[in-house]
């Protein structure tokens, strides 16, 4: 057999391996414009309305899918209201709780629009308008004699001038992001609500039932749904918060479906998934999990136990450090999931495997060698050197868990860029950015106490002086060794709002004078973060130049085995789709629907698993109206799906195949989440909160009859629910 036909018969085999496990999993997070690829599959799945509808940014059910910046939600209602998950408006909660006033327990119904309250500064509501190609624009100017800094900047240049030409029109937030390695690039145009109010969220004893112990497992039993709402000026346009600021009303919404799922039903998810690595090599692949993923585990880990001692018994310091706690507990369990499922999945050898044969469709091919032989090449050079680069950085985000020390780097970084013309100051740093930062540094004064700061810098610190010396800052440690923790703390003005972001519009030098000890540890970091900055840059530049080019060769030798390409996730908007689905392994079986006599069965009345009485009481009296599921006979609280899901994309709808709102989705399963790095269709699974459980804790517990009438759902007749606890 000659070379040629070796390389198609492994083509052949790959293609057919690939069409095999498509047919019994639901792969890809698809663009809005690939639906033409992929909706004669969705209709063959039971997706009803038309596939080109969902190619459409400017009609339902797509235009009425928001990103909140981490988070994704959906317009439920005319009105300008946000349906979305617990988690996603934690924060907000906590920034509005106080003592006597403690909603992160108590959860928080405002019975009228005067009630609504601000979310936490820097809250944003994006609704994406537009998108498009513009690779030809972001590659002016790029050649291959250009050295990787230079490659960088030009990119970085050009990303610039997209997005000022875009942000033109008052209100929009614009971004352009790199698909396939860099391949192709897009921009996306979104408009911007800056005026964002809590609206509503259930107790903690709903909204996270079952807290980490749960988080990424199944049987699930969490009501992960929470209430936001947009408000604009009143004529229309977006400013922010103003008390006479009205309700924005959105082009489209979603509506509430009137019947319920049922196992095997088709559902489709539309969110903002954050970031996967599929299309990594398998030389990252294997530093990944070899080196730097047990590295982060262990230290979020150990982060996530000194915030528990730090706080321990104070209920205050809880209040204050609850969002970042969540956080790093839910990271720190995705990674050790990712470790496990590695091994599981055989995950080194399933990226060999697949590498080779797209390497021996290029080889076998002297025209395809010559065209993307030295990128490969290239790039398994430059995967070694952004190894070593990846482990020589780690101690920048040790320093990172003292918040004053990052807010004073933060604005010394603002002085410093702003000495510049704004085209050529460094991206996040530009007057564009201005808003977000007053949000970061306002979010501290809720998100830090003194003594529970210096706990965690002390136990950061440790595991800083044990790098390498090559790796650390010395001018840092020279600095803080002659100041002192004490001082560090005692004498900062920095921990004071008004003062912090009255640093906003000061010169350098100013700076440079300052006499406050976070100050002058932010400018004593300063010249080695640049340095190291510049590196990373040059790295970068020659990574994505190599990486593009290999993308190309990918993409073509996925198109010769008829295999459909999505890009990885990006923090853009995506649609992907699957069925209502169990799963059953090595003797577990796991069925699609969890329900309400599951949550009275794990309620213990005690830390993680405290539901609240009204909730316990009208479970045991079954109290359930019409959000009974007619198969299961009772109410469903969570179920499963195929849908292809990953970080970003908590608080996406989930829809049925006619577009309504069925849930939303909230977690994946922990032996799944190691397909962020591939695809395994026998273990992926996503959770959603049944929307019939949210209209019955709106309902029959909470008392939301406002808006339950506000989204067109009709409450249950003779429902007495008490009103809410705040």
């Amino acid at each position: 057999m000659n070379s040629n036909m070796k390389c198609f018969a492994q083509a052949s085999t790959i293609a057919l391996l690939w069409t095999a496990s498509a047919a019994s999993a639901s792969e890809g997070m698809w663009m809005p414009n690939q639906t033409a690829d992929v909706g004669a599959a969705m209709r063959a799945d039971g997706l009803q309305i038309d596939p080109a509808q969902l190619s459409r940014l400017d009609a339902a059910p797509l235009n009425a899918i928001v990103s909140l910046g981490g988070c994704s939600a959906s317009f439920v209602s005319p009105e300008g209201l946000i349906a979305t998950n617990h988690h996603c408006v934690l924060e907000s909660l906590q920034y509005n709780s106080k003592e006597g006033e403690d909603h992160l327990t108590n959860g928080f119904l405002a019975k009228s629009l005067s009630e609504e309250l601000p979310a936490t500064p820097g809250s944003r509501i994006y609704i994406v308008e537009g998108q498009r190609n513009v690779t030809a624009d972001m590659l002016k100017g790029i050649s291959a004699d250009l050295t990787g800094f230079a490659r960088h900047e030009r990119l970085d240049a050009n990303r610039k001038a997209l997005i000022a030409a875009c942000e033109e029109q008052p209100n929009r937030r614009c971004d352009v992001r790199a698909y396939y390695g860099g391949a192709s690039y897009y921009l996306q145009q979104k408009l911007e609500i800056q005026d964002v109010r809590l609206v509503y969220a259930p107790a903690r004893g709903i909204g996270e039932f079952g807290g980490d112990k749960d988080n990424w497992m199944w049987p699930r039993h969490t009501g992960d749904f929470g209430f936001y709402r947009a408000y604009v000026a009143p004529n229309g346009s977006p400013r922010p918060y103003a008390p006479d600021n009205v309700p924005y009303r959105p082009k489209n919404w979603l509506r509430i479906a009137r019947q319920g799922l049922k196992e095997g039903d088709f559902v489709m998810v539309a969110g903002f998934p954050g970031t996967t690595d599929r299309f990594r090599t398998a030389r990252e692949v294997g530093f990944n999990f070899a080196h730097y993923e047990p590295l982060w585990q262990r230290w979020l880990s150990d982060y996530a136990a000194q915030i528990k001692r730090a706080t321990a018994g104070n209920r205050t310091a809880q209040i204050r450090y609850a969002s970042i706690l969540q956080g790093v507990e839910n990271y720190a369990k995705k990674l050790a999931g990712d470790l496990a499922g590695a091994d599981a999945v055989g995950l080194n050898a399933r990226k060999v495997t697949e590498e080779t044969a797209y390497r021996n469709w290029v080889a076998g091919n002297p025209a395809l060698q010559a065209r993307y032989g030295e990128a490969i090449a290239e790039l398994d050079a430059l995967v070694e050197e952004s190894s070593r680069a990846s482990l020589q950085r780690r101690g920048a985000a040790l320093l990172g868990q003292a918040q004053i020390l990052s807010s004073a780097r933060t604005l010394y970084r603002w002085a410093k860029e702003h000495e510049k013309p704004d085209a050529t100051r460094e991206s996040g740093f530009q007057d564009r950015d201005r808003s977000e930062i007053i949000g970061r540094l306002t979010r501290v004064e809720r998100e830090y106490l003194p003594d529970i700061d210096r706990k965690l810098f002390e136990a950061a610190l440790e595991e800083y002086h044990r790098l390498d010396a090559k790796d650390r800052d010395t001018a840092f440690e020279t600095a803080l060794g002659q100041i002192g923790l004490d001082r560090l703390y005692a004498d900062t003005k920095l921990a004071d709002t008004a003062t912090r972001l009255g640093w906003l519009d000061k010169p350098a030098a100013a700076f440079e004078a300052s006499h406050d000890p976070f100050i002058k540890l932010a400018v004593a970091l300063y010249p080695g973060d640049i340095t190291a900055e510049r590196t990373d840059k040059d790295l970068a530049g020659r990574t994505e130049a190599a990486r593009a080019t290999y993308m190309q060769g990918l993409l073509a030798y996925r198109k010769a085995i008829g295999r459909p390409v999505y890009p990885d996730a990006n923090g853009t908007l995506r649609l992907t789709w699957g069925k209502v689905t169990g799963r059953t392994q090595d003797g577990q079986i796991w069925t699609p629907f969890t329900t309400a006599e599951g949550l009275l069965a794990k309620h213990t009345g005690k830390g993680e698993f405290d539901a609240p009485e009204d909730a316990i009481a009208a479970i045991r009296a079954k109290d359930y109206g019409p959000y009974v599921a007619p198969a299961l006979g009772t109410l469903p609280v969570d179920f499963l799906s195929t849908v292809d899901i990953t970080n970003g994309n908590s608080g996406s709808a989930t829809l049925n195949g006619r577009g309504e709102l069925v849930g939303l989705a909230f977690d994946g399963t922990l032996d799944g989440v190691i397909t962020d790095w591939a695809f395994a269709g026998d273990r992926n699974r996503s959770i959603h909160v049944d929307s019939r459980f949210m209209l019955w804790t709106m309902d029959k517990i909470d008392g939301a009859d406002r808006l339950l009438k506000e989204m067109g759902v009709q409450r249950a007749s003779g429902s007495s629910a008490p009103g809410k606890r705040s």
